[in-house]
C-alpha cells in the first residue's frame, strides 16, 4: 500500500480507504486503482488478519475433478500433510476448464495462499509468472505447467503406456483401439506417444482410424467402442489412457459379450472384482500426492534459491 500510494501521489490513508471501500473524491480513486492496476497490488487478508490475530495459514489446492478417485486421492494426501504443517488445505476444481482454472487460481492468489498446489487444466499459466515472481510458491502434480518455470511431480506416462500396449502386442494382438483424453493434455500426448512406440517396436503401422480422442466421460468411451467394434476389421484389444475411459469401455465390451483385451492406464477400485481378467499401469496415487505437497512445504519454509525441479515417479503394470 506504501508503494501504491507513492507511485499515485497520494497518503496512505487514502489508498486504504480505497481498497476498503471507504468515501472517497472520485480523482483521487481513478488514480488509486491506476497506480493498483499497474503495480499489481493485492490485499493481502492475511496482513490484515494478523492485526486483529486471526491469522490462519493455507494453501490452494487446483484439482481437476473432486469425482474422480484419483483426484480425491490427492486431495487427501495434501490435506493430510498440510494439516501437520498447522496449515488449512483449501480444494477447487477446474473441470477441466482453462478458463475457470485461471479464474479460481487467481482467487487463491488474492486470498494470499501461501502456496498453491495445481492439477493444470490450461495449455498456459504465464499468468501466474508475477505471482512467481513476487515469492508465490507453486507445485504442479500429473501434469507439468506451460509457459511458467515451477516445480512439477510427474508421471512416467511415456513408459507406463508403452508398456501397457505392449502387453497387448506380446499377446499377439496387432489391431488396438486407443481411447483418449484430450489431445491438448501433456499427459495424454505422452501416452498416445508411448502407444504408438510399443506399435512400432513391433513393426506395426499406427492405424488412425483405431484412434478415439477427446473422450472424457465413460459413456462416450462406451460409444467409442461400440463404433471401434462395428468396424470391418475391428480391433482385438483395446488400450484406455485413464481410468474413467477404461470403466466406460468395460461396461461395452461386457454388454457384447465381447472377449477383446483391455489394458488401462490407472488402476481403481475393485478393478480385481471385474468379471474379466484386467491390466493397469499403476502407479502409487500417494506418493504423488505426497512429494509434491512435501516440495511445496520446503519451498514454503524458505527454499526459494534452488532452481524448479522435476520429479518423474515410476509406472508398473
Amino acid at each position: 500500500m506504501v508503494d501504491v500510494a507513492r507511485h499515485a501521489g497520494v497518503s496512505l490513508k487514502t489508498v486504504s480507504r480505497v481498497v476498503n471501500d471507504e468515501p472517497v473524491g472520485q480523482e483521487l480513486v481513478g488514480r488509486v486503482l491506476a497506480a493498483i492496476a499497474e503495480l499489481g497490488f493485492r490485499r493481502n487478508d492475511i496482513a490484515r488478519n494478523l492485526r486483529s490475530r486471526q491469522l490462519n495459514a493455507t494453501v490452494g489446492l487446483l484439482i481437476e475433478e473432486i469425482a474422480n478417485p484419483f483426484y480425491a486421492t490427492i486431495a487427501s494426501v495434501a490435506a493430510e500433510i498440510a494439516a501437520a504443517h498447522g496449515t488449512m488445505l483449501i480444494t477447487a476444481s477446474s473441470e477441466e476448464d482453462p478458463e475457470r482454472e485461471r479464474a479460481l487460481l487467481q482467487d487463491f492468489t488474492q486470498r494470499r495462499v501461501d502456496g498453491l498446489l495445481v492439477v493444470p487444466a490450461g495449455p498456459d499459466h504465464s499468468f501466474l509468472r508475477r505471482e512467481v515472481e513476487l515469492g508465490m510458491p507453486v507445485v504442479f502434480l500429473d501434469r507439468p505447467p506451460q509457459g511458467l518455470q515451477a516445480d512439477a511431480v510427474l508421471l512416467d506416462n511415456r513408459g507406463g503406456s508403452q508398456a501397457g500396449v505392449g502387453a497387448l502386442l506380446a499377446e499377439g494382438h496387432r489391431r488396438v483401439g486407443l481411447l483418449l483424453g484430450a489431445p491438448s493434455v501433456p499427459t495424454m500426448r505422452e501416452r498416445l506417444v508411448g502407444a504408438r512406440a510399443a506399435l512400432a517396436a513391433v513393426g506395426v503401422e499406427p492405424d488412425e482410424s483405431l484412434v478415439r480422442d477427446r473422450l472424457i466421460a465413460p459413456e462416450e468411451a462406451g460409444w467409442a467402442v461400440a463404433a471401434l467394434l462395428d468396424l470391418p476389421d475391428p480391433p482385438t484389444a483395446f488400450f484406455c489412457a485413464n481410468n474413467r475411459l477404461t470403466v466406460g469401455a468395460l461396461q461395452e465390451l461386457h454388454r457384447r459379450g465381447s472377449d477383446a483385451a483391455l489394458v488401462g492406464f490407472d488402476d481403481f477400485e475393485l478393478a480385481h472384482l471385474m468379471p474379466r481378467p484386467l491390466t493397469v499401469v499403476a502407479y502409487d496415487t500417494r506418493e504423488l500426492a505426497r512429494v509434491a505437497t512435501e516440495r511445496l512445504f520446503q519451498r514454503i519454509a524458505g527454499d526459494d534459491d534452488s532452481p524448479p525441479s522435476t520429479s518423474v515417479l515410476p509406472t508398473h503394470l
